[in-house]
């Protein structure tokens, strides 16, 4: 049997980038996951000669040149910008919000029209001291935003009313007084041409990649392989839960292939009532400018996550960020295994973040490379 530098756990992004630049220093790393392919969550699968996001949609962005550089070695990038559409029973509003909205809503026409009619729905709604993410979002935005386009999609992606919901999950809600439907400020934007698939697997090139394999299922036999573990999974797995559970909310996705070579002219719309079960319908040729006879879309249900699951957002509250760092000073106390990555370091990350977390891991490894 080889024996290795590096034995990384979950081909994901941040396993991808490790074994990458751990490659580069000249060391020797064994890649493993679980899962039948690589990719982890960004995974992309073509169907009808579309590149499907399996996971949900993932749009790169990011204002770090040095990000943004090291991708397009491994892919040539489109010019999507993320421009999504909110459907409230059937009348169409811009996100995110910005003065396309607000002519929509009220029918100004300058910023400040616009300013003051959310000034004037503040000071009627009476909130000084946000409680909870409903007041938090009545006093960004006024009432009528709140009650059409947060409200009940909000409830639906927490599953637990916005008055339930601390105040900080929207501290930072985009509210922008541009004609400007761009949802994100970053420098960079755009999806690999040819899906995330293949350029995760460019960043592989040259490095063993093992799959179906269960690391936590095999742990010592597996460990013995290398000098250092790189683990990417879910920290509470790793100790076997010991301390409790951490919490997360899961996504459940139902695909289906229409005959029909455009079916709702956009790559994302967010269904904001309550009424409508799902969360948003992905239509995903759009994020590549397809022109395919057929479409692919996903519409995508959120849910209270349990064992078995896939985890996708961490319930950042109070007592789940109290047991988080219990399981990370464990973490630290473990040797020859770095924990990286969303899962791992129990974090909502962008790509381009997890991306700049394995670099500052990989400068702490191998010095500048």
């Amino acid at each position: 049997m080889n024996h290795y530098d590096y034995l990384i756990v979950g081909a994901g992004l941040y396993g991808a980038v490790f074994a990458q630049e751990a490659k580069k220093a000249g060391k020797t790393c064994l890649v493993i996951d679980k899962r039948s392919h690589v990719a982890g969550n960004i995974y992309t699968e073509e169907v009808e000669g579309i590149q499907v996001h399996r996971y949900g949609a993932h749009i790169f962005h990011t204002s770090s040149k040095a990000v943004w550089q090291y991708v397009n070695q491994f892919a040539e990038f489109n010019r999507y910008t993320n421009s999504p559409v909110a459907n409230y029973h059937g009348e169409i509003y811009n996100l995110p919000f910005n003065m396309n909205t607000f002519n929509k809503m009220w029918g100004v026409v300058t910023p400040a029209e616009a300013k003051a009619k959310i000034e004037e729905q503040k000071r009627e709604a009476g909130i000084t001291d946000p409680k909870n993410l409903e007041e938090q979002a009545i006093s960004l935005v006024g009432t009528d935003i709140y009650e059409k386009l947060i409200k009940g999609y909000t409830g639906k992606q927490w599953g637990r009313p916005c008055t339930e919901l601390p105040a900080f999950i929207i501290k930072r809600l985009p509210v922008r007084f541009t004609y400007d439907n761009n949802y994100f400020n970053a420098l960079y934007q755009g999806i690999p041409n040819g899906g995330y698939t293949a350029m995760v697997e460019k960043m592989l090139e040259g490095i063993e990649v093992r799959l179906n394999v269960d690391y936590l299922a095999d742990r010592e036999n597996l460990n013995a392989l290398a000098d250092k573990v790189v683990y990417t999974g879910p920290v509470d797995a790793y100790f076997g839960y010991r301390l409790g559970a951490l919490q997360y909310r899961s996504v459940r996705f139902e695909t289906e292939v229409l005959d029909t070579d455009n079916y709702q002219g956009n790559a994302v719309v967010n269904y904001t009532d309550a009424e409508t079960p799902y969360t948003r319908i992905i239509e995903h040729k759009h994020f590549a400018f397809g022109t395919q006879p057929k479409t692919v879309i996903s519409r995508e249900y959120s849910a209270e996550w349990k064992p078995g699951d896939e985890p996708y957002y961490p319930v950042n509250d109070e007592k789940n960020q109290e047991l988080y760092k219990k399981y990370a000073e464990l973490a630290g106390k473990e040797e020859n295994v770095i924990f990286g990555g969303r899962l791992a370091e129990y974090r909502y990350y962008d790509m381009d973040k997890v991306i700049e977390s394995a670099f500052s891991c990989v400068k702490k490894e191998f010095g500048n490379e």
